[in-house]
């Protein structure tokens, strides 16, 4: 059984950072192309950082280039999001995604975490 389980989400002021961890088990993420999306209420979901299963190319959406940083730690089978100067349009429902050999940029994938909240107050 596959499980992705994100942590690290919460309530913040303006300017702060947050790291979001999603920790995978019952796959290694090296095969994998991992990804962090957030949704909005109201909103689609969207892909804001990933990086592709070989680990040699990432993305980013252009709200969030130069704020936030993807990584991964492929012996701990973890996915990390450094969020740095939040803004109140950061806030979302943050989960990470998997999709098999897939490239840095995806929508369609195989696996994902249920979420965290992330909240950035004015």
């Amino acid at each position: 059984q596959v499980q992705l389980v994100e942590s690290g989400g919460g309530l913040v002021q303006a300017g702060d950072s947050l790291t979001l961890s999603c920790a995978v088990s019952g796959r290694t993420i090296s095969t994998y192309a991992m990804g962090w999306f957030r949704q909005a209420p109201g909103k689609e979901g969207e892909l804001v950082a990933g990086i592709s299963w070989s680990g040699d190319s990432r993305y980013y959406a252009d709200s969030v280039k130069g704020r936030f940083t993807i990584s991964r730690d492929s012996a701990k089978n973890t996915v990390y999001l450094r969020m740095n100067s939040l803004k109140p349009e950061d806030t979302a429902i943050y989960y990470c995604a998997a999709r098999k050999y897939g490239g840095a940029y995806y929508r369609d994938h195989d696996y994902r975490g249920q979420g965290t909240q992330v909240s950035v107050s004015s």
